[in-house]
Parts: structure tokens; C-alpha cells; sequence
């Protein structure tokens, strides 16, 4: 039974991720001039904070230094967090995702922008944007449906509770 280079790499690199509570999202090695790059990817539940990337990489090196994984070649190791523009494709990254806005490649229905609401064993529930100033409608994706998914990024989203705050404001303004 054969294995890859990148099996190996994910069975060695596992149990080093779990072990600082983080998930082994990807293993890469390419080519890089004469040497070759290990690209690991973790996240976890919460995101990743820089502290956490840290610890892991020195215990990935250790474990790779303890081991012939990469073999004599020499190489640049990389460890990372998933970027917004990584591709959500296990229940897990939609539901870390919840109140996001993504957007959605379907089988039949083609191309949907929707933010997130909830996340279930089956599928997510949207809310998808109205159209010009009409009020957002709920919808629904079933995880047999999705082809590919990303998040979009949005520069001006305002912060949860902002639109209570405002309301709240204004009429405190007018009771003066």
C-alpha cells in the first residue's frame, strides 16, 4: 500500500495540531528553487491567533526534525492560518463562518451571494440581500447542492447590534 509524501506529512502533523488544540486544515509541499516548501494549515474553532501559530510551528519543526517526513532535501517550513479567500468546503469552515457573507456556486440555482444565519447537519440557512432597498429574504443550501463556496469580504459591515445602537440613539435625541 502506498502512501504520498503529503498522507505522511497530514498522519505525522495531526496529532502535533490537536495536541495545541488547533485542526490540521491542509499540508502543501512545493517546490522552491533547489529546496522545497511545507505549507501547514491549522485553524480552529475561534480562529487562530498569532501566539497559537507560533507554538505549533516550533512543535511542527520538532516533530519534522524528529522524523525523515521531508527526507534529506532542505526546506522552508510555513505555518499558517486559512485566508478569507480559502475555500469553504466542510460544514465545520460554514459554520465558523456564521453571519458572514459568502458566496455560493449551486448545482442547479448557479451563483448566490447570502450571509450565513445557521448551520446544520444538512445545510445552511441564508439571508439573502433584497434588491434595490427591498428587505432581505431567508433561503436555504443544502451542502449536496454546493459546488464551491468562499466568503466575501465587506469593508463597510456594520458590527452586530450598530443598526439597535443607532435606533436606540435617535430616540433618545428625541425625548430630549
Amino acid at each position: 500500500m502506498s502512501t504520498t509524501q503529503s498522507e505522511r506529512l497530514r498522519a505525522l502533523l495531526e496529532p502535533v495540531a490537536g495536541k495545541a488544540g488547533l485542526e490540521l486544515e491542509d499540508v502543501k509541499v512545493s517546490a522552491a528553487g533547489k529546496r522545497r516548501q511545507l505549507v501547514v494549515v491549522v485553524d480552529a474553532e475561534d480562529g487562530v491567533e498569532l501566539d497559537a501559530v507560533a507554538e505549533v510551528s516550533r512543535a511542527i519543526s520538532e516533530a519534522l526534525d524528529d522524523s525523515d517526513a521531508m527526507g534529506e532535501t532542505e526546506y522552508v517550513l510555513e505555518v499558517t492560518s486559512p485566508g478569507t479567500d480559502r475555500p469553504l468546503t466542510e460544514p465545520r469552515h460554514f459554520r465558523r463562518n456564521t453571519g458572514r457573507l459568502v458566496k455560493l456556486h449551486l448545482k442547479e440555482r448557479g451563483e448566490l451571494i447570502a450571509r450565513i444565519m445557521t448551520v446544520d447537519a444538512a445545510g445552511l440557512d441564508l439571508e439573502v440581500p433584497g434588491v434595490k432597498g427591498r428587505k432581505p429574504k431567508p433561503g436555504r443550501a443544502d451542502f449536496a447542492e454546493i459546488e464551491r463556496a468562499r466568503v466575501e469580504v465587506e469593508f463597510n459591515r456594520k458590527a452586530d447590534g450598530e443598526d439597535e445602537e443607532a435606533a436606540a440613539d435617535d430616540e433618545t435625541a428625541e425625548e430630549a
